[in-house]
């Protein structure tokens, strides 16, 4: 049977689709499947931990699942309906209506940087800019070792070459799940190399 909870999630899903498919991936929002797969590696020692898109909220379920504390949790969501459902949901976590893309003018500071960041961004969907933008965002904001874990619907990574190339990163495909409409694929991405802050601005110039 589905719960009042989930099919209302479902409903927050397809109404923000139809509205805007390009914001918004995916009628339904991710399986528990992906969102174990998604958050595995990451735990407390990695807070604070930054979210790009949570939607309603599942890979922040499975965030705390794994030992991290709302309090230790930055979520990034531009849709107000569901930066709503998250400010009930989460409300000592820390949630910023912004696009992610503003980044690096928005996120709070911390004195070590943040340790992790789990991204439902549709990046299939922008322009490489932005997703340089985006990128140069969590990076820049993230301390030494920390990786940014990246879910998508399509075959390969969804960050182009040219664009990982050009900030020094690599991505690693960490598994997939069919458990998920649709099937969907998890890549870690890291540092091959620091982003300067001079490369930085140059990209979200």
């Amino acid at each position: 049977m589905i719960s009042i909870c989930a099919y209302s999630d479902s409903l927050h899903f397809f109404r923000s689709w139809l509205a805007n498919p390009l914001r918004v991936a995916s009628v339904t929002p991710s399986s528990r499947s992906l969102a174990r797969l998604i958050t595995r590696e990451v735990g407390a020692r990695h807070a604070p931990v930054l979210e790009l898109g949570p939607g309603t909220g599942v890979f922040t379920r499975a965030l705390i699942e794994r030992g991290l504390r709302e309090e230790d949790l930055v979520l990034v969501e531009s849709g107000p309906e569901f930066a709503s459902v998250l400010r009930q949901r989460f409300p000592t976590a820390t949630i910023l209506t912004i696009d992610a893309a503003r980044l690096g003018d928005s996120l709070p500071q911390t004195p070590s940087g943040i340790g992790a960041a789990v991204s439902g961004l549709p990046l299939l969907s922008m322009p490489p800019r932005k997703v340089m933008a985006i990128l140069a965002g969590v990076f820049l904001a993230m301390r030494p070792g920390g990786s940014l874990y990246q879910f998508t619907y399509g075959p390969r990574c969804p960050i182009p070459r040219p664009v990982l190339d050009r900030l020094g990163l690599r991505a690693i495909r960490l598994g997939g799940t069919f458990r998920n409409f649709p099937p969907a694929s998890v890549y870690r991405i890291s540092r091959r190399q620091p982003l300067s802050l001079a490369q930085a601005f140059a990209i979200r110039g």
